[in-house]
């Protein structure tokens, strides 16, 4: 019998920071080879739900539960998260002078796939086969012809003096390399001009792949006419209040926020 195990699922998530409730009972089922849009006006707990997912120390999970893979996640540090498979492209990514992107990826990639190389090999008794130096130049290599990007754009200092398309590119980049089978987007489409959202989305389309699910987070339709979804999710005042397949984010297109804004306001 197949499992039927979710890939990820949140249940009645209730999350607050400083004493403020901003998650007020979230629901949410992604299993793999799925794209979810999840869209709502800024303040609506999108951007707090996807920094819980990746375990942010500074929200406070009051009740409800993240499963992946059947494992409640809330047991696990970031970077164990992010060993499982889990990962989150920023909003806005850090920049960190001094410090190459070449290396910087090297140091998280090799960490990762090092242990998950070391959990299997403790679940079938076999050798740790960890990741060369080598093995990571020839896989950055392959994933930068993947997304069309330079190879000069590995010897810059990590997203110091980008533009909002290249520190975009630089997250993309990144989830190619450590391949997750859960990939959060927190608005993607942020800062982004035609041409470079046009970039960004044929890279995460490149990546798209049966093993992996998409949590894609934006305000705006113009991103899935590019990443096409295959559920949408509305978020209001912390909570999803209306799901549907691609129809309904043309049809919050349209209509805009303010008919959902006034029903759901004081619920």
């Amino acid at each position: 019998m197949a499992d039927k195990t979710p890939t990820f699922e949140i249940e009645n998530l209730h999350v607050s920071i400083e004493d403020k409730e901003i998650l007020k009972g979230v629901d949410l089922t992604i299993n793999k080879g799925e794209v979810h849009a999840l869209m709502g006006p800024n303040g609506s707990g999108k951007s707090t739900l996807a920094y819980v997912i990746a375990g942010h120390p500074a929200y406070e999970v009051t009740e409800g539960s993240i499963r992946y893979n059947g494992e409640d996640i809330f047991e696990l540090s970031p970077d164990e998260r992010a060993q499982r498979g889990i990962f989150l492209a920023f909003q806005y990514p850090t920049v960190i002078p001094g410090v190459s992107m070449a290396n910087f990826l090297r140091m998280a990639v090799t960490n990762v796939r090092n242990a998950r190389a070391e959990a299997a090999a403790a679940e079938t008794g076999a050798e740790v086969q960890k990741m060369a130096p080598r093995e990571f130049r020839r896989l950055m290599k392959e994933k930068m012809a993947l997304l069309k990007m330079d190879d000069a754009f590995a010897t810059r200092y990590l997203n110091e003096g980008f533009s909002g398309g290249e520190k975009k590119r630089a997250e993309i980049l990144q989830m190619a390399l450590l391949e997750p089978s859960l990939a959060v987007l927190d608005e993607t489409d942020s800062g982004l001009d035609i041409d470079a959202l046009r970039v960004v989305s044929d890279g995460v389309n490149a990546l798209m792949n049966p093993d992996m699910g998409i949590l894609l987070i934006t305000h705006y339709q113009r991103l899935l006419n590019h990443i096409k979804p295959d559920f949408v999710h509305i978020m209001m005042n912390g909570r999803i209040v209306q799901e549907g397949g691609p129809e309904l984010a043309h049809e919050l297109e349209a209509k805009g926020y303010e008919t959902l804004r006034a029903q759901y306001a004081t619920s």
